[in-house]
This record gives structure tokens, sequence and C-alpha cells, in this order.
């Protein structure tokens, strides 16, 4: 039982509760645990009571409850209030701005009991007539349902890797050819299954495995316990590097290099010569101009040097800025950059002013020392609804770096979130534009922006765009990085980390980054730490 399935069981107990009206305080108490845990990377299924007890927020009827599900799979007080619920009402909660209580009014107001029957009502406009909503909130749905459907049986792909990894060295424990294929040979986002190609029978693994698989002809299927859909298929021997060539890339790209089998000339690199097209490699076989993607030195994850846009317990983070910088300074990082919350982040325990300078004071302490690994003074500072930042110029000024970024009010219309996007970038004091869009891989899908024109703003004002290597945000989305680069806009592969352990995210930002054809030239965390000084220093000169 994986922390994610136990957070799960822990907020749909909060939320049923709601919907049939339980105690509230035991309810608050669900709802809290559920989001101080999520910061917890050690498996909680292997903590004692003693340690779970000892984390924030979580009590005795918490501890009790991830026990159940620990030892028996379920939780008897959920499993009560499951039964109470018809199925697709329990479908309805998961649908994105539907609360419990909205969730009550429709099943017991109204007679919704399905996600269907909410689409139908929203689609022939019965909802707008109801109380307690209304067209904004009809519009909001139909969105958030579609979006919901779309998503059905995909994965994100840092949940998937080490699964396919794990499989895929049983596979070569057995002798053979195996590989990765399809898109999570080209390192996609989100995955809607797991494909794999060999060039030998696979039989006596999946036996070893304990997997139960369906087979047509030469091509193996089944879902594991993670819900996971994996496809392997056979080829002969002579066959296998061309089938994985083909597998592995696009339809578009093996059209616009001007391929079919015919042409296979015994490798990869060899069919490219012969049809006098640059190597790409597979990550980036997608077949959306790949073929005129900026040269130079691709980025790799040992380029990195620095890491920036960081959170400290100063907010919402779980290690201290002492621990984290000392974890950076483990992965041989030469700087740190801290960007904890701004004071308008209230839910988030954002800093004052008094409180961002009582930061920097440590910070100032920490550099004194000469440590390895340098800290740089940031925050990441709210992008208000007007464009503006929330701290004044003379705050901001004390500052080395800013990262801008949109928490708040994630309705908007393209128009709305364009002003209020390129006000942020205009102001003097912004470094880094975070997390472009607000989106969320398969459970949010952000608020509209005009790629193009955001980076053509940033090329105007000199400001780096944030690739937000937390894999449920990869955003800026891949698919723009080369346009960046040609318009000379910095990148920064960001963590987001908000403790030790997340610092490592910085691991799937590189593959999205690489996949968008992004170099070590245009990275600014590949810079040294002398350069990224350098280029902070010539940032100022922005500033009044």
């Amino acid at each position: 039982m994986d922390n994610a399935s136990i957070l799960g069981y822990l907020n749909l107990y909060a939320k049923l509760g709601e919907l049939h009206d339980e105690n509230p305080f035991k309810i608050r108490a669900f709802s809290s645990a559920a989001f101080n845990l999520k910061k917890i990377k050690d498996p909680l299924a292997d903590l004692s009571a003693e340690q779970l007890l000892a984390l924030p927020g979580v009590g005795k009827s918490v501890v009790q409850a991830i026990r159940e599900i620990t030892e028996m799979g379920q939780f008897a007080a959920l499993q009560e209030l499951v039964q109470r619920t018809p199925e697709g009402v329990l479908s309805m909660l998961k649908i994105k701005g539907l609360g419990p209580k909205k969730a009550k009014t429709l099943w017991q107001d109204y007679g919704v009991e399905t996600v269907e029957d909410l689409l139908d009502a929203c689609r022939e406009n019965r909802l707008v007539e109801w109380s307690g909503f209304g067209p904004k909130t009809q519009a909001e749905l139909i969105k958030a349902i579609e979006f919901a459907m779309a998503s059905t049986g995909q994965v994100h792909l840092a949940r998937a890797y080490p699964l396919a990894q794990s499989w895929l060295a049983a596979a070569q424990a057995q002798g053979g050819r195996h590989s990765f294929t399809g898109a999570l040979a080209r390192h996609c986002d989100t995955l809607e299954q797991l494909d794999f190609i060999s060039d030998c029978e696979i039989e006596p693994v999946l036996k070893q495995q304990g997997i139960e698989a369906t087979q047509e002809e030469t091509v193996y299927q089944w879902v594991d316990e993670n819900g996971l859909r994996y496809r392997h298929r056979l080829v002969a021997p002579d066959q296998f590097e061309r089938a994985l060539f083909e597998s592995s890339s696009e339809g578009a790209h093996l059209s616009a290099l001007g391929y079919d089998s015919s042409k296979w000339a015994g490798s990869d690199l060899a069919t490219y010569q012969q049809l006098g097209k640059p190597f790409i490699p597979v990550w980036q076989r997608e077949g959306v101009g790949e073929f005129e993607y900026l040269q130079g030195t691709p980025i790799a994850y040992e380029h990195l040097r620095g890491t920036l846009h960081n959170h400290t317990h100063y907010s919402d983070g779980l290690n201290s800025l002492e621990e984290m910088a000392k974890a950076a300074e483990r992965m041989g990082l030469e700087y740190f950059g801290v960007c904890d919350h701004s004071k308008t982040a209230a839910y988030a325990g954002g800093l004052s002013v008094e409180r961002l300078l009582q930061q920097g004071q440590e910070v100032d302490r920490w550099n004194s020392g000469q440590p390895k690994c340098r800290i740089f003074k940031g925050i990441e500072s709210d992008i208000l609804l007007d464009g503006s930042l929330d701290y004044d110029s003379e705050t901001l000024a004390q500052l080395d770096f800013v990262v801008a970024s949109i928490h708040a009010v994630l309705k908007m219309d393209l128009d709305r979130a364009m002003q209020r996007l390129i006000r942020a970038i205009e102001n003097p004091y912004t470094t880094i534009l975070g997390h472009m869009t607000g989106r969320l891989l398969l459970m949010r899908s952000g608020y509209p922006v005009d790629h193009r024109k955001i980076i053509d703003a940033c090329a105007d004002n000199g400001v780096a765009i944030e690739i937000n290597a937390h894999p449920y945000r990869l955003d800026m989305d891949w698919r723009y990085v080369d346009y960046a680069q040609k318009k000379e806009v910095m990148l920064s592969i960001n963590p987001d980390a908000h403790e030790q352990s997340g610092l490592k995210d910085m691991h799937w930002g590189v593959l999205s980054a690489a996949k968008g054809g992004l170099l070590k030239e245009f990275t600014l965390n590949a810079l040294s730490g002398a350069e990224f000084e350098a280029y902070l220093e010539k940032q100022k000169t922005k500033r009044p």
C-alpha cells in the first residue's frame, strides 16, 4: 500500500464525512492529516504508531485508520460511509471544483446520482436554475467533467517509470533483448499504457512474477495492481532494432523523416543518414518540428549546477533552510535558491516582510561560512489579480531573485490571464516566471495562455521561464522549449521542492526539457555559481 493510496483513503473519509454530516472535528482532523502527510516521502505503511503520531496533524484516530488500511487493505469507518453512498456520487466527488456540499445538494435535492446525469443537466442548462448554482458554475463543471473523462486511464510518467523499470529488469534477467517502447520510451508526461518489446519469449518471466496476461499472437497484455496497463510485444531477433525504432516513434515523425519499412538501413543512425536527416533521440520523435530544433549541447541531469525555487519550513516546506541547503550540497550542487511563499499565500504560511528579512539573516549566516553550496535569497511572489507582485519594491530589492507565480483565482479567460502574466513579466523585479499555466497534469488543465506571446514578453524583459519539474506540473510544456530558445530566453529547471527528496524531481524536469530540445546553453541552473551570480547582477540593472 503506497502513500498515495493511503492518503486517498483519508481524503475520501473526510469528503464522505462531510457529505453525510459526520462529526466535523473528526472530518477536519482527517483532512488536515492527509494534507500534512503529502510532504512525507517515507512509506507510511512502514512507520510505527509512535512515528506516525510524531508527524504534524496526526492523531490517534488517523493512526488507527492507517494501520487498518495497511494491514487489511480497508478502513472500516470509511467502508461504512462508502456503503451509504451511491457509486455515482462517489465518482462525482472526484470532479474538480465539486465539493461534498454541492454534491450533497445535487444528490439529495435534485436526484443527480451519476457524473453522466450531472453532465446532461449541465448541457441542458438545468443546473443554472437550481439553488446554489449558476451559469459560471455550470460552465466550469462541464470543463472539469470533460477533462476528467479525457484523463481516464492515464498515469504520470514519474509514477509509471519505476514500475516499468522493475518489469524490464525482470525480463532482462532472463536473457535476450528487451526495451521500453511507445510513449514510455519517448518520456511522455502522461501515459495510457506501458509498452515493451522483446526478441525472445517472456512467458517464463510472467509466471515467475505471478502475472496473468492475455495473449493474442505475439502480444501479451495485463493490468497490474496499480491499475496500469502493460503491453509487451515479441519480435524475431533479426527484426528487433527495426521494430523498436518504428514502435517508439510517432507516425508524424516517421512521415517527416520520409521513412517506411523498406528504407530501414540496419540501425537508427544509419537510417537517418541514408534519408539525409539529422539523428533525433528517441524521446524527441514526436513529429512536432524536432528536425528544426536549435543545435547545441543537449541538456542532461549532470549539467545542473544549482537548484532554484525551493521551499523550507519558513512557509510550507518540511525541512529547515539548513537541511535543504545541505541536501543540495550532498547532491554536488554549487548553489541553492530559497523561494518560500510570499505573504498573500496565507494558506501556505506565506512570509511577512519581517519573516522574509529574518530568513535573509539566516542565509547571510550560512554564506559567511563559505560553504560549498551557496544560498541565494529569493521568494515565490504571488502574482495578484492586477498582475502586480505582493511585496513593495523596497522589499523585493533586498532579494537576489524573484520567481513570480499565480496561485489564486485560476479561473480566467485568455485575455485576463495574459494581462495578469504580462504585467508580472514587465515588473523589473521578476527574474523567473513560475509554472506558466498553473496546470496539474491529469487533474487540472490550467488557465489559458498564448505561450508564444508570453515567451516574447519574457524575451523583451529579460525574464527566464521556469520548467517546473514537479511531475504533476512539468510547466512550461516541453512543446514550447525550442521557441523559447530561438527567442534567447533562459529556462530554469526548478524542482519546486518542499522537502529534501523533492530536489531530485529535477530529474523529471530534465526529461521533459530534453524532450523539447533544451540545450545546456539556455539552461539557467546549468550556469556555474559564479556565472549565475553574474547573471543576477546583470538582472538587477533592470531595477529602478
